[in-house]
């Protein structure tokens, strides 16, 4: 019994000594985490988030994407070559091309969007963009917690199911395939339009082409309005061949042969029709496939980036097709708030190479307060953001990509920069009254400190011809009054968007409308020239070379 009851309490033990070894470990990663936090410390490799090429999305199998990396290998496997600063080089071998980017910045004062929230306005869906670089600010209310604890991602997760199901909406133009016969077309169809598409796509391919005979190259046009689900009928025989009933509020019962469908065309992808259920058969039956249509169809938009500090988020989707030639990509975040390294006020930056040209985009709520001389706050914070962003390629090349802000070509920076307007609180809402926008500029922060060149020299801003973005009372299009806690806050122009590089051409400069916190969202359109190298260019200088030295 001795010697059982020893056996027993060295166990005890020794289970003690793990627990309290585990619970050291556990302290002391926790402590870690809150340091690297407190400190802004980034490990080498850049910890962010973004899409993988999921199958269930991609059903042509495509490869797994690096953004990191150097480059990525294009259809035909052609090696990308490192763009060169050589202007020889670029008229031999470079050619031009535009991207659309569409640039956003929200402070969205800590509240968690609800599952309704239209952003179509603020993402300028009716224009679709290549590139969505969006920023929010406060994206976690900034208290005691959130700024010194573990970091609260779940806000984050939701602004990102808001973006996905926004940008999933957007009809692209620029369609892969199209469909060359156009006969007239029965009364319930519209005529053709460009497929945005191809069908190989978009389905998936069953074993005796019970999809294919009805998603063939003729495909038919079917509003949405008029036409809510399309079920394939079950057969017992197995010589008979699968019809399909189409189920609408105007018209019941209704068939189509397939006469009916020669010549006719999707406007896009007939996927939304589909309920829940494709048939297979297999064995002489059909059996029931149960598919999602988020399962047959690849999103339009993927995320290739969405990084978080504190409060402040950066997050960037670009068109599916664009994502294999988006390389070079590096994160870096700086905290200039309490103390001047918590991330309650700060920056996150994103560096990406496009095609050959590199891009920089920065996301940054700078120190508020509302004296005259408050300003100056803001232009430490904006050289502190310059002196410590920096990039850390994982590339072969990394020693000629850039690596600070101003190694970029490209530059736009967004974001609550809490610049302020130098005006009374009743001269200011009387300026605001009479739309008199010119006026309320020339006291404007920002502006004047680019024009004395005090901070971002060089750097550009479109018109201001939209009322001040901040301080509203939530839910309501009134400016904040008489607040016994926080007094009377003078509107001002907060939230901005800024450029700097050459072959940028602003489109559109504006806010919404949208109520959800005290400031308004703002949006740039951008048309971005990017620099693409030319294969057939590479291919003749190569061609001529050859023949020289053979003609030696």
């Amino acid at each position: 019994m001795a010697v059982v009851g020893s056996q027993s309490r060295r166990t005890e033990m020794n289970w003690a000594t793990i627990c309290c070894s585990a619970f050291s470990c556990l302290q002391l990663y926790w402590a870690r985490l809150v340091i690297r936090k407190w400190f802004n410390v980034s490990s080498f490799d850049s910890d962010y988030s973004a899409d993988t090429d999921d199958d269930r999305l991609s059903l042509s199998g495509s490869q797994d994407f690096d953004p990191r990396s150097s480059g990525a290998t294009n259809d035909d496997d052609c090696p990308k070559l490192r763009r060169r600063n050589s202007e020889t080089f670029r008229v031999q071998y470079i050619d031009t091309q535009a991207v659309r980017i569409c640039a956003g910045t929200w402070n969205v004062g800590g509240r968690v969007p609800p599952a309704d929230l239209d952003i179509d306005g603020w993402l300028d869906t009716l224009e679709p963009a290549d590139i969505y670089v969006l920023g929010l600010q406060e994206i976690v209310p900034l208290n005691a917690g959130n700024i010194f604890g573990i970091e609260d991602d779940q806000p984050a997760s939701e602004w990102e199911n808001i973006i996905r199901d926004a940008l999933n909406r957007v009809r692209l133009r620029n369609p892969k395939s199209l469909c060359h016969s156009d006969p007239p077309s029965p009364s319930m169809f519209k005529p053709y339009k460009e497929v945005s598409h191809n069908v190989q796509d978009m389905f998936l391919e069953t074993r005796h082409g019970v999809c294919d005979t009805f998603f063939s190259c003729e495909r038919p046009i079917v509003s949405e309005d008029s036409l809510t689900n399309i079920e394939v009928l079950d057969s017992t025989n197995d010589n008979a061949s699968p019809s399909m009933q189409i189920n609408s509020d105007s018209q019941r019962e209704e068939r189509l042969s397939y006469n009916e469908r020669v010549g006719l065309s999707w406007p896009e992808p007939p996927l939304k029709l589909l309920n829940q259920y494709v048939l297979e058969r297999r064995g002489g039956a059909f059996k029931s496939l149960n598919l999602s249509i988020m399962n047959l169809r690849k999103p339009a938009y993927v995320r290739i980036v969405s990084k978080q500090m504190v409060g402040v988020f950066l997050t960037v989707w670009v068109r599916r097709s664009l994502r294999k030639h988006i390389s070079n990509l590096s994160v870096s975040t700086v905290g200039v708030g309490i103390m001047g390294y918590i991330g309650n006020k700060g920056s996150v930056s994103v560096s990406m190479s496009i095609y050959q040209t590199p891009f920089c985009f920065l996301c940054s709520h700078l120190s508020s307060g509302e004296k005259d001389t408050d300003h100056q706050k803001r232009n430490d914070d904006v050289r502190e953001i310059h002196r410590r962003t920096l990039f850390h390629p994982h590339s072969s090349s990394a020693s000629v990509l850039p690596r600070s802000i101003r190694d970029h070509e490209r530059v736009i920076w967004l974001g609550d920069l809490n610049y302020r307007i130098n005006l009374s609180y009743e001269k200011t809402h009387e300026l605001i009254a009479r739309k008199e926008w010119q006026r309320l500029l020339e006291n404007d922060q920002l502006s004047n400190e680019m024009r004395k060149g005090n901070v971002f020299e060089g750097w550009s801003e479109g018109v201001l011809c939209f009322p001040p973005t901040y301080k509203y009372e939530i839910d309501s299009e009134n400016y904040i009054g008489d607040d016994p806690e926080s007094g009377k806050r003078r509107p001002a122009w907060c939230d901005r968007v800024i450029w700097k590089g050459k072959g940028m051409k602003l489109l559109s400069y504006r806010r919404n409308e949208i109520k959800l916190s005290d400031h308004r969202p703002v949006t740039a359109t951008f048309l971005a020239e990017v620099e693409v190298l030319s294969l057939w260019k590479l291919q003749r200088a190569l061609a001529i070379t050859y023949a020289e030295i053979q003609s030696q």
